[in-house]
């Protein structure tokens, strides 16, 4: 399920802006762009939503729940208009280039949408709220076959945080049968390296002690300058180099395209985290076909033994659908046996929602029915936790170093923080920093957590 993540950031002189971000981390990163962009107009802070002259919220389409939340957010955010005259409410990202005017369109369903712009359009909005202001239909979907805001240095919420994004390349042309992005995010276009590393610079200067490199492939990087070639190997191990005390992780890898030479790269710096997000999506070979995946079962179960081989205890994380078109209960029973064979640490899992426009919307019948669909999330969910729970007891006795990203939400005696394998651990707090490496005995666990003691050095 998409996670919202409540953002109070800015709008021009005098007046105020609040963006709320659904779906990904690369949402989340776009936001930050978003700010950057306004504040560099003279846009201000809004603390709290009530307070806004202007909402926006930045979207994911690639699953039918994701749209009906922001429709009903925005169905939610109306009663506002009356404490806030001119208010102006924007829609962004990729749900935005989706449903293009239909939002702007959409009074007569209770919502009452001012401004679009897609994910390619974010410079646009300082003028794009100006045509909002003064009556006119404001929207850019337009998408862009270089825009990749690489000279835009990205507000980041989080004063002092320690973990960034940095969004690496924009866009995809795998065309995955069941997704939007090739049509909401346009073709593959990689970033110069140097505004990479310029970018991590100042983020070390800043103080963050990790970095999450972004993009829809990630393994897809490539940037050419003079005949000189710079894939994502050699991206990451100049990210990594620029200091041994920097975490550095990355996302998302697409299976047809992660090489041993990656892997290599990875076992060459301790600082890049030993964690690979690997969506296998369906473990049937029928399946992953009809999603136009481009791999079998046994191209991505090479792919495993390859990590495990050249990555010894690396955590590895996927992505599973179920009930796709024409899905049968044995090729539902595959996706449970990879599932066991592989024993991934971690997943986000989904029922399969039609998407319009999608080659699977265009060439296969969403023919298994909601309860089975239901069903079969259910048991993809249920053998997921059996999995991360025999994970997280595998790390009993064992030490993590962990870095410090804030208090338990449950305990104000509590820290919590990530270990290199992505998973959250939680221990007492004797008087640590956000932001501190802590090396920490893992003793007890629960099928989502870590629970540990700090170690005397």
């Amino acid at each position: 399920m998409p996670q919202k993540k409540d953002i109070n950031q800015v709008t021009k002189v005098n007046k105020q802006i609040y963006i709320e971000t659904y779906g990904c981390q690369m949402n989340f990163s776009d936001s930050e762009i978003v700010a950057s962009v306004m504040m560099s107009e003279g846009f201000d802070v809004a603390k709290k939503l009530p307070e806004a002259d202007v909402i926006l919220l930045n979207t994911c389409s690639i699953r039918d729940h994701a749209e009906q939340r922001v429709l009903n957010r925005l169905r939610e955010l109306q009663h506002l208009r009356k404490k806030r005259p001119g208010l102006i409410i924007g829609v962004l990202g990729c749900m935005a280039e989706r449903l293009k005017s239909d939002l702007l369109e959409g009074e007569d369903k209770g919502i009452r949408v001012d401004m679009v712009a897609g994910p390619d359009a974010y410079r646009q909005l300082p003028q794009l709220l100006m045509d909002a202001e003064s009556g006119q239909k404001a929207i850019n979907v337009l998408l862009s076959a270089d825009e990749t805001y690489a000279d835009i240095s990205p507000v980041r919420y989080a004063a002092g945080g320690v973990s960034a994004f940095i969004s690496i390349m924009r866009g995809c042309e795998n065309f995955c049968a069941y997704c939007v992005v090739p049509f909401t995010r346009g073709k593959e276009r990689s970033r110069n390296p140097e505004s990479v590393l310029s970018e991590t610079r100042a983020l070390i200067q800043d103080g963050y002690r990790e970095v999450t490199l972004l993009g829809q492939n990630v393994n897809s990087y490539l940037w050419k300058d003079d005949g000189v070639r710079t894939g994502f190997s050699e991206l990451l191990g100049m990210v990594a180099a620029l200091d041994p005390k920097l975490r550095v992780r990355f996302a998302t890898s697409h299976p047809k395209d992660i090489s041993d030479n990656l892997l290599h790269r990875m076992a060459e710096y301790p600082n890049i985290c030993k964690a690979i997000h690997l969506p296998v999506q369906s473990g049937s070979t029928a399946v992953l076909s009809r999603m136009n995946r481009k791999y079998t079962r046994t191209d991505y179960l090479d792919r495993i033994r390859a990590i495990k081989e050249i990555l010894p205890g690396c955590a590895i994380s996927t992505d599973l659908i179920a009930g796709f078109c024409g899905e049968t209960e044995e090729e539902h029973m595959e996706t449970l046996s990879l599932m066991e064979e592989v024993g991934y640490d971690f997943a986000f899992m989904f029922k399969y929602s039609e998407r319009p426009g999608t080659l699977a919307a265009k060439k296969h019948k969403d023919d298994v029915p909601e309860k089975v669909k239901t069903r079969r999330l259910n048991e993809i969910i249920e053998k997921q936790q059996q999995l991360s729970l025999i994970s997280n007891q595998q790390d009993i006795g064992s030490v993590q170093e962990v870095l410090v990203e804030g208090r338990s939400k449950r305990s104000e005696d509590q820290l919590m923080g990530r270990a290199e394998n992505n998973k959250v651990v939680i221990f007492p707090d004797e008087s640590f920093s956000q932001g501190d490496y802590v090396k920490v005995e893992i003793t007890a666990c629960s099928s989502a957590t870590l629970k540990g003691i700090p170690v005397k050095e």
